[in-house]
């Protein structure tokens, strides 16, 4: 591109300046019906969204340009978002048709990973969120923002691991950072720096203030006031040029981290509540879908919102089991009202689109017809006794003055234009009315007139049409022009025919012509003041929304409570004691589910768990932190009873991966987490550990889990689980008065073993690890192999003293057949092997290496 600005046509010229003021984004800039980039921004929009570059050649010279269909724009704009580019839409606002020059284009939205609005972006009922942080005086301020439903929250923790805590369970898209703010975010989240000027704090408190009021009234503190500023400030920013705030943000939810139930990323991952963590195998089922039975969007993100933050006030909990269980019992209210709700639009998108003036008509019957269900709703819970359910009876404004006017205003079916008629509805207003009569009738004058003319010029060929381009005309064929009226004035030629207009049809034409002019234009000024009027209610339609989330997720917990057998919870326990309990995702899953009993008291608070790999060790911990978490959010549970403490928080050290991004080894992620939950654990907390020291050698595995076991029980006082494979550590339990043994038992006949996956008290007496390889499909003379090395070790254990002094002996001389014995470390550490521990590929690895070494 030259550099010299006045050499550069109008419409570049243009470009360029948008390019130079939105310098962070690349710029997609509308010409008719396609959204183009030249230069070096169509060398990316070409390269990322692979689209053909062409050339462009003018008088300043050729250069590159290519472009998407602005119909389906969104498609490419993700491409770009996925590739880490914001996107700014530059769109025509001025029309073309009334333009002697350059169109007047205007940056109407700048497009984020975390301020999307379109709901083909979105992709679904999830919120997306994007956050800020700010640090001031040694605390962090975080606050969190969804653009497309206004949900907006804030909170401020002198603690790092807290923020991260919350940055986890909120999952943001994106996260904005001011040049001297700390980066906590993860990879899972977009990192947008912006200027300082963001975080100022005169800025931004009056930024807060602009919105809701006195900002010393509703935050906590100065970080929490930057944060919350900023992130206005930016959603601001994410408008392009349009002017104005955002009024649909009529809510900012400070809150404390310690009000809810923390569950932290690998938390959430681990436990796989709302995303599969293997990728392979069993139905793709998470916690999350097991529960949802919502009927709404409205419901699916509440139901999100309250698995991310499960409830630790015991009088809101059992407010919300007391709702599930009236809705329980009374059959025929739920399912009605299920029914009702599912004719819910996403009323805080929709509220949304209507304040930012992106709504169409379609939108403003979408919210009507929500409105209309909200009588029979509020009439259903009339009677209700649950104080829960009362409550949101009365909450539920039926908001009549707003849906009598949508349907008095707008047309029942209208077209998806906004600017193109047919969106006001006959008699709501009188002038409207006339213009569009006076255009009825020249039309229906236009439509006889082929019949009178044909009886006037005795031409049965003769038609009457219409073209965008000439406007109505009488066409009359060759063959005919000999009869054509002297009244006849000729408008366009053809091959075959003539086309021509009358006087009369051209005062006609002009008649409708200006009035379906001037009415597409009172249309679309009538529909603009309805959508405003609409906005103008935007915080009673989302108090609505808040109501019915609420009334959607208690009618989903009694659904799925009725059909799938779960039982009121009781969160006044001083333990977690369960009866029959489940998994709610396996028993959902697999033909058949033993239930299994959970007792932990302060008596005995930690269980360490012994028994072989696939008898169920992983699945019952799990089910258990999963049933707490299921109580806790005010869902019924899977059990035949369950009487339980709350839990502030639950910690889970589950499984094994390497961090290779972060160069970090199964062993160090592992010990990162024990130590987070070491140092972070309360005695309200429920602690699971799976096999904790298994990345490190057997030695030193044994001592960190003894270690931890002996920690958590004098130091913590955690109610714990522990499955290991370390069964010296059953020894442990005997010396802690809070600790006992739980195993899961193995079946064996034949040589055959099964797993009846019931939980007994005790230790397991062995962990069948050559039985299990056998059942993986481990090859038959490998699992042979590892049973003959088994034989040995027991055999080696019984020599005991006597056996290693042989050893010794034998290690000195060679055999008879004039070979070597093998290498004294190979057999060294053959005897050290603990086959009925390891994996069955830990066996094979541990197998290959010897035989090779001792080749």
């Amino acid at each position: 591109m030259v550099d010299r600005r006045e050499e550069l046509t109008p419409m570049l010229c243009q470009y360029v300046e948008l390019t130079e003021r939105y310098d962070d984004a690349l710029v997609l800039f509308q010409s008719g019906d396609f959204y183009k980039a030249f230069c070096e921004g169509a060398e990316v929009l070409a390269r990322i969204c692979e689209v053909t570059l062409t050339e462009r050649e003018d008088s300043t010279g050729t250069y590159a340009m290519t472009g998407v269909p602005v119909a389906n724009a969104e498609s490419y704009v993700e491409k770009l978002l996925d590739a880490g580019y914001r996107v700014a839409i530059a769109d025509q606002v001025e029309d073309p048709d009334e333009v002697s020059g350059v169109v007047e284009r205007a940056v109407t939205r700048i497009i984020t990973p975390g301020t999307l609005t379109e709901d083909e972006l979105l992709g679904g009922a999830e919120n997306n969120y994007v956050a800020a942080i700010a640090a001031e005086d040694s605390r962090f301020g975080l606050a969190v923002l969804d653009v497309s439903t206004g949900d907006f929250y804030a909170t401020s923790t002198d603690d790092r691991d807290t923020v991260r805590d919350e940055l986890g369970r909120f999952a943001p898209a994106e996260g904005i950072v001011g040049p001297d703010a700390p980066d906590l975010f993860d990879g899972n989240s977009t990192v947008s720096p912006v200027e300082a000027g963001y975080f100022e704090h005169e800025a931004a408190s009056q930024r807060v203030r602009e919105y809701f009021g006195a900002p010393d009234r509703l935050l906590a503190s100065d970080a929490e006031v930057r944060a919350c500023g900023a992130l206005l400030s930016y959603a601001e920013y994410a408008r392009g040029g349009q002017d104005g705030r955002l009024d649909y943000l009529n809510y900012l939810s400070r809150y404390d981290p310690r009000a809810y139930m923390v569950l932290d990323a690998v938390a959430l991952e681990s436990l796989e509540i709302f995303e599969r963590r293997s990728v392979t195998g069993g139905a793709d089922l998470t916690l999350v879908d097991i529960v949802d039975e919502t009927a709404s969007a409205l419901g699916r993100r509440r139901l999100t919102d309250w698995l991310r933050r499960p409830l630790i006030d015991r009088d809101r909990i059992e407010a919300r089991h007391g709702a599930v269980e009236e809705l329980v019992s009374d059959v025929r209210t739920r399912e009605r009202l299920q029914e009702l709700l599912a004719a819910v639009y996403d009323l805080e998108r929709l509220i949304s689109r209507v304040s930012r003036s992106r709504a169409d008509a379609r939108d403003l019957r979408s919210l009507k017809d929500t409105l209309d269900v909200l009588p029979e709703i509020r009439s259903k819970l009339a009677e209700a006794d649950a104080p829960l359910l009362a409550d949101l009876h009365e909450q539920l404004d039926e908001m009549a003055d707003v849906r009598d006017l949508i349907e008095d205003a707008i047309a029942a079916d209208p077209p998806t234009e906004i600017t193109e008629g047919g969106i006001i509805s006959e008699g709501y207003h009188d002038r409207l009315d006339e213009l569009r009569a006076t255009e009825r009738e020249g039309k229906a004058w236009i439509a006889d007139l082929e019949e009178s003319e044909r009886e006037r010029t005795g031409i049965d060929s003769l038609k009457v049409g219409h073209n965008a381009v000439h406007g109505y005309y009488i066409e009359v064929t060759d063959a005919n022009l000999d009869r054509v009226p002297e009244d006849y004035q000729r408008r366009q030629t053809l091959k075959n025919a003539e086309r021509y207009y009358t006087p009369e049809l051209k005062e006609r034409e002009d008649e409708i012509f200006r009035a379906a002019g001037r009415a597409d234009d009172l249309e679309y000024e009538l529909f603009a003041d309805v959508r405003d009027q609409v906005a103008a209610e935007s915080e009673r339609v989302q108090a609505v929304a808040d109501a019915v989330a609420t009334l959607d997720v208690l009618v989903g917990f009694a659904t799925v409570a009725a059909e799938y057998d779960y039982c009121r919870p009781s969160v006044d326990g001083d333990g977690i004691h369960i009866e029959g309990g489940r998994h709610p995702v396996v028993e959902r899953t697999e033909d058949r589910f033993v239930p299994n009993d959970t007792r932990l008291d302060d008596d005995a608070f930690l269980a360490v768990i012994t028994g072989p790999n696939m008898s169920g060790k992983s699945t019952h911990m799990r089910q258990v932190a999963l049933i707490a978490i299921l109580a806790q959010a005010g869902s019924f549970v899977p059990a035949e009873s369950a009487v339980l403490r709350i839990v502030d928080r639950v910690f889970t050290r589950v499984g094994a991966s390497d961090d290779i991004a972060g160069g970090r080894s199964t062993f160090m992620v592992e010990m990162s987490e024990l130590a987070t939950i070491l140092d972070q654990a309360t005695a309200d907390s429920l602690v699971l550990l799976d096999e904790v020291g298994r990345g490190t050698s057997t030695t030193d595995g044994l001592a960190i889990a003894q270690a931890v076991t002996e920690f958590v029980h004098d130091e913590v006082g955690a109610t714990t689980l522990f499955a290991t494979h370390h069964h010296e550590l059953t020894e442990v339990v005997a010396d802690l008065d809070g600790a006992l043994n739980l195993h899961f038992r193995t079946e064996r006949e034949d040589g055959d073993v099964s797993f009846p996956y019931d939980i007994a008290p005790g230790a397991a007496a062995a962990s069948y690890g050559v039985e299990v390889a056998g059942v993986a499909g481990v090859p038959d003379p490998v699992v042979d192999r590892s049973r003959e090395l088994l034989a040995d070790s027991d055999h080696d254990d019984e020599l005991g003293q006597l056996g290693d002094e042989r050893h010794r002996a034998v290690d000195d001389h060679p055999d008879e057949s004039g070979h070597d014995e093998p290498d004294a470390d190979v057999l060294t550490e053959l005897r050290s092997l603990s086959v009925a521990e390891m994996t069955p590929i830990e066996a094979l690895n541990a197998l290959a290496d010897l035989k090779q070494r001792a080749e």
